[in-house]
């Protein structure tokens, strides 16, 4: 996540910016003891840009690569910078996909 500026989000833009409900990440907050948002005195959710690598991290394990809660959390456990390194590339090779594929489409809209 490179293109974070800020230094804290709130959990509407956490979960707008990885495209999963707010629900889903309170519930994450629960489970896996790496993502401990700040809170103000109301209560509200203040996210760094660390916190938001890892939830992306348990976003890829849990949605992308398929694991259950409890096999993510060991993965984390036990690999937590090989699953990030992974995580990164995967994220690399997403990006790359996509130029190409506007490249791609550029080239066949000028047909």
């Amino acid at each position: 996540m490179d293109t974070l500026e800020k230094k804290y989000y709130k959990i509407s833009e956490v979960a707008e910016l990885l495209n999963i409900p707010a629900s889903t990440l309170r519930f994450w907050e629960k489970n896996f003891t790496i993502i401990k948002p700040k809170r103000n005195d109301h209560g509200t959710r203040f996210y760094t840009p660390a916190d938001i690598d890892k939830i992306a991290m348990i976003h890829y394990l849990v949605k992308e690569r398929g694991l259950k809660l409890d096999a993510a959390q060991e993965q984390i456990r036990s690999n937590p910078h090989g699953i990030e390194r992974r995580h990164q590339t995967v994220a690399r090779l997403k990006e790359m996909r996509a130029n190409v594929q506007a490249m791609l489409d550029a080239l066949n809209s000028r047909r």
